[in-house]
């Protein structure tokens, strides 16, 4: 008989630690000796008075193995909080990313209207090139760069998803 496939799913976990050297290190460390995957990573402190920087974290895995994470960070010694903000209630989350186009003609034309479409913002333009500046979910920015591809992209560099809570409490 065959056993039921886990479904395998994506989790934005927001973090809550002490802003000091070693702690990211750390918090890596306990993904990577345990094979577990980190599609996107943002730190940053948050709280400069009570010294505290917040980690968002996206990763997949089963539910079994998402709760194993979330119980292995919080025995992590500096860390305050942990959230799993998609299944914690209504969530925001938003990516940015810089996509760099070389081309000409027709297709700095199609470049430029793609980009109104999606809201990006040329940030910087030479005869040859652009830098495209767009915001929004990890969906929106992954479909802008697969439409950038066939009219001369170059370069992409994106910052990793933010995340937060919707409606009055902080995480």
């Amino acid at each position: 008989m065959n056993k039921p496939v886990e479904e395998i799913n994506r989790h934005t976990i927001a973090v809550l630690v002490d802003n000091e050297s070693g702690v990211l290190a750390r918090v890596v460390g306990l993904f990577s000796g345990r094979g577990y995957n980190i599609e996107s990573l943002t730190v940053a402190e948050v709280d400069p008075r009570e010294n505290l920087s917040r980690i968002t974290i996206v990763t997949s895995g089963t539910a079994m193995i998402i709760e194993q994470i979330k119980n292995q960070l919080r025995r992590l010694v500096p860390v305050h909080k942990v959230h799993d903000l998609t299944i914690e209630g209504p969530h925001v989350s938003r990516e940015l990313a810089l996509i760099k186009v070389n081309a000409t003609g027709e297709k700095r034309v199609e470049s430029l209207r793609i980009a109104d479409i999606f809201r990006a913002r040329a940030i910087d333009s030479t005869n040859e090139s652009f830098v495209f500046e767009v915001v929004g979910a990890t969906e929106k920015v992954d479909a802008f760069v697969k439409l950038m591809e066939p009219l001369g992209l170059t370069d992409v560099s994106r910052t990793g998803v933010v995340a937060i809570a919707r409606g009055p409490n902080p995480i």
